[in-house]
């Protein structure tokens, strides 16, 4: 039945679940204002016309609770879009999330833990250079002897310092026998010191782990949790948008900050995966053909005779605004 009302009906209003929508639409115009005019200018006409028009589905959850689901849309895949970002995380950390039962199958007794690795800030202009030493750094690690995992999940995230400066860091999910908690064990001492000798540094690099509670069988309950976070904060944005659109920038403009953040990171891998994990999760490594379909399981097939309703953004308001039913 065709939705009407007097005051505009807006996606967030209807679906607060889906408030994301307007924040990271948002945040997109913001890039598609600083792209324009640039060397990059197409970027902003393609951002311009991302996710302009979303379509939903309505349908019925397990609950019984009527809620919205994603049907069309049409994406940019600029890589530093912050919607084709968001939409791309959340269908990595989907096929990954689909996948890990079959791993912990096969692998019952094996624990995860969540390691990240980092090195001293670099010029922006210096920032493929950087990872590419990172990346050869990181090659060293997973050939030495001490060595600990069967299969790993590698994600870059590059953050902007306060003076205009790259942060690159690998947030990475390793899993590891049971027996590297007894024999084998690497403190957190120890991971700075052999990352410090991968990277052929005189500094102790930054280096955080965490052990992540051993699942039993299943992706339920604590332990579930536990991994869900892990797997979030590994495939979580390479850039975050909040540190190119800042109020007041210190020395780069947020548009010279962004250009030279494009051509740095033109080409380079954000995902990379290895060991066992990557017959499983190899998929992440590529770009997601869907960014639609992000969390198939949440909830039932849609009926194909459920009603339709359109969104089209409106930029003025910031919001997503009911345009028809369809």
């Amino acid at each position: 039945m065709p939705i009407t009302a007097t005051d505009p009906v807006y996606l967030a209003s209807l679906s607060p679940k889906d408030k994301k929508w307007d924040e990271r639409r948002a945040e997109a115009d913001g890039f598609k204002h600083l792209y324009r005019g640039t060397d990059f200018d197409s970027y902003s006409a393609r951002i311009g016309n991302c996710s302009e028009l979303l379509v939903f589905a309505f349908q019925v959850a397990d609950t019984g609770e009527c809620a919205l689901k994603l049907q069309a849309a049409k994406f940019c895949r600029v890589r530093q879009c912050p919607v084709c970002q968001w939409r791309r995380s959340l269908m990595w950390r989907a096929k990954a999330f689909k996948v890990l039962p079959k791993v912990i199958e096969q692998y019952p007794k094996s624990r995860f833990i969540f390691l990240t690795l980092t090195v001293k800030n670099c010029q922006l202009s210096e920032l493929k250079q950087t990872l590419s030493w990172m990346n050869k750094a990181w090659t060293l690690l997973t050939k030495r002897k001490e060595w600990p995992s069967q299969g790993w999940i590698k994600a870059v995230e590059v953050t902007r310092s306060g003076d205009d400066l790259a942060h690159p860091h690998f947030h990475c999910l390793l899993m590891v026998r049971p027996s590297y908690f007894t024999t084998g064990y690497l403190s957190q001492k120890r991971w700075a010191e052999v990352w410090q000798d991968c990277l052929k540094v005189d500094y102790t690099p930054v280096v955080h782990i965490q052990t992540i509670k051993p699942p039993k069988g299943t992706l339920e309950g604590q332990e579930g949790a536990a991994m869900l976070t892990a797997l979030c904060e590994t495939l979580k944005y390479s850039v975050k948008p909040g540190d190119v659109l800042q109020e007041d920038s210190r020395g780069m403009s947020n548009q010279e900050w962004l250009v030279e953040l494009t051509r740095q990171l033109h080409k380079t891998r954000a995902v990379a995966t290895g060991g066992v994990l990557k017959e499983y999760l190899k998929l992440l490594e590529e770009e997601p053909e869907d960014l639609i379909h992000v969390d198939e399981s949440s909830v039932n097939e849609v009926d194909i005779d459920s009603p339709r309703v359109a969104f089209g953004w409106r930029e003025k308001v910031k919001r997503y605004k009911l345009s028809e039913s369809c």
